[in-house]
């Protein structure tokens, strides 16, 4: 492509390259460019992309897209912002794939990944439309599973695979939103048809510092839908209705006036049940998928639909249809066991108390919490995690998650902090797998074990390694040894 075609409405500083320069790809890792591609300098929080540019051109950059002018006689293009230039070029380079699909982002702290799954099935089942999905646990197209490591790609690998499901005839996508994306401009490019709000509780001050922050940059999504769906029983959520730049659909499940409501609400250990009211209009609603929360996650699917032009009963006889995600309330085979084991990615302090708080709505025996935190994330977080955990259950077994850089026993110690002024039963097992086994022989009949913070990884990152760990493996080991 020639470089003048691939600069396309990007705002331009100064250049000495020549414009007329054909550009064989586009990288902004130093370490993958290729002889004739564009090398884009990003001033990243780790690295400062512009220290890379002699390896760029060392080996075969054919021009640099920078925001400071680079030292030397060399061909370059100065922008005001690389990483806005970057989600540009991507677009420019695949040809605006995106336009020519009909995409929904689902933002906020917990629930993406359950709405998105939910969201796919019941566009599949109403509109017979095959479906792109972009996520935390993998990308699909249609039924083709393609592994992922982040929520959201960087927005020059976001374009090519819109071009590759564009390509593959997908008319829909449906993408989880992280507020670290929408900050740092890897979904800026994308016309949003429909955009939901899920909720806003503490999670990734890291890197936001504040609340706030957090909430603002998740607000950004709004100023790019057509149409947008809110919990207003997240107050933090509600605060960003007034800056959404399209009509907003509300919904409430606990009374609050608002477009989209659920009455009846009936919880289950394998299901919910509610009635959906909406215009006037009532549909009783069955999803089975157990969990207070799970009630939202339909709402918010409902919304959206609505907001494609979706039939309400239709798409509520699609989700009695849906089946549920893995990693979310899932159910480990327990043969020959009389108590009940799940799975939840449940890792912020919110999503710890919803989990726990919906399983005690179905548990009739005791509830036994095992979870820990990560490490190189918000310490904030530790000691509530801790308090909520053990307080909520009848045993709390605190372990690790991904510890990463920092010490196990560290991060323990800061879980500890939260339980300190509570007298209830707890037992620190720092080797995860250990707790895991440690749990299973505290358990009896009609208990319920939730092994939080794991979901549908099947890792754990010790230093900088991931190593194999699959918590179905480890129930399942742990049957054999008892049996």
């Amino acid at each position: 492509m020639i470089l003048s075609t691939l600069l396309k409405d990007i705002p331009v500083l100064e250049y000495t390259a020549d414009l007329n320069t054909e550009i064989t790809g586009v990288s902004y890792d130093s370490r993958r460019v290729e002889t004739g591609h564009l090398f884009v300098a990003i001033t990243g929080y780790a690295a400062d992309g512009h220290r890379f540019i002699p390896m760029a051109l060392d080996r075969g950059a054919a021009c640099v897209l920078c925001e400071r002018r680079p030292e030397g006689d060399i061909p370059f293009v100065r922008v005001p912002d690389t990483r806005v230039a970057l989600a540009m070029l991507g677009a420019n380079w695949y040809g605006h794939p995106a336009e020519k699909m009909t995409i929904l982002g689902v933002t906020g702290t917990n629930g993406k990944t359950t709405v998105t799954y939910l969201l796919k099935s019941v566009l599949e089942q109403t509109l017979g439309a095959k479906v792109g999905l972009i996520g935390t646990i993998q990308n699909m197209i249609g039924d083709r599973v393609l592994p992922t490591e982040r929520t959201t790609p960087e927005s020059f690998e976001l374009q090519g695979l819109f071009a590759e499901m564009a390509e593959a005839g997908c008319t829909h996508v449906v993408m989880e939103v992280s507020s670290h994306a929408l900050y740092l401009h890897r979904v800026d490019c994308i016309p949003y048809a429909v955009g939901a709000f899920t909720n806003l509780t503490e999670d990734h001050l890291d890197f936001h510092k504040t609340m706030e922050a957090y909430r603002k940059a998740k607000a950004l999504l709004f100023r790019r839908c057509g149409f947008s769906v809110f919990n207003i029983d997240d107050e933090m959520v509600a605060q960003t209705i007034n800056e959404a730049a399209c009509w907003a659909l509300t919904l409430s499940a606990r009374g609050a006036e608002a477009d989209l409501s659920a009455t009846d609400i009936s919880l289950g250990s394998d299901h919910v049940s509610f009635t959906a009211n909406y215009k006037g209009g009532a549909w009783p609603v069955r999803v089975g998928i157990p969990g207070g929360f799970t009630v939202y996650n339909a709402l918010t699917v409902l919304g959206m639909a609505i907001g494609l032009g979706i039939r309400p009963a239709a798409a509520v006889e699609a989700l009695g249809r849906a089946e549920g995600v893995k990693g979310r309330l899932e159910v480990v085979p327990t043969p020959g066991k009389d108590y009940t084991v799940l799975i939840d990615y449940a890792h912020t302090p919110d999503a710890l108390e919803n989990v726990l708080n919906s399983v005690r709505g179905f548990c009739k025996g005791r509830l036994i919490a095992v979870f820990g935190c990560g490490g190189d994330r918000d310490p904030i977080k530790r000691p509530i995690m801790g308090k909520i955990g053990v307080k909520l259950s009848d045993l709390a077994i605190i372990t690790s998650d991904n510890p990463r850089t920092e010490e196990p026993g560290k991060i323990i110690t800061d879980i500890l902090k939260g339980v300190q002024e509570l007298n209830k039963p707890y037992l620190v097992v720092e080797n995860r797998r250990e707790a895991i086994a440690r749990a299973m022989r505290e358990a009896k009949a009609d208990d319920v074990i939730v092994l939080c913070g794991k979901g549908h990884e099947t890792y754990q990152i010790i230093g900088t390694e991931k190593t194999h760990l699959d918590e179905r493996e480890e129930v399942a080991k742990q049957l054999t040894i008892d049996s």
